[in-house]
């Protein structure tokens, strides 16, 4: 690999701290469950509030609950290829373990797989 771990490493880095920033607009970390995280209701809507007032928190909640798992996914995925620098295996297909080209890693640091084996 031509380019030092260190680049990739603070690319990975950075996207942890800009993935964490926006998971805490949308939820919290759950505190039962270490790497998780929940989308929390939007403060202020009362039982009193009238049906659209209710139907629109619910589908802002939704919609929070999509996002933070897509957001929560790809934290999982860059915290993935953090451990597997650790170990060694960072840069190394999963599939064929051939080098992942290094432009792919560029484009997404997390990635797993070569080209060839793309999910």
């Amino acid at each position: 690999m031509k380019k030092e771990l260190n680049h990739f490493k603070d690319l990975l880095s950075k996207q942890v701290t800009e993935l964490e920033k926006q998971l805490a607009t949308l939820g919290r970390k759950n505190p039962d469950e270490v790497g998780d995280w929940q989308a929390t209701k939007e403060e202020g809507v009362v039982d009193e509030a009238d049906d659209l007032d209710v139907a629109d928190s619910i589908g802002q909640y939704e919609n929070n609950s999509a996002v933070l798992e897509n957001l929560e996914n790809r934290l999982h995925e860059v915290n993935h290829a953090l451990k597997r620098m650790d170990e060694g295996k960072y840069g190394v297909c999963e599939v064929c373990e051939g080098d992942i080209e290094e432009d792919r890693l560029d484009a997404n640091p997390a990635a797993t797989t070569c080209i060839q084996h793309m999910k």
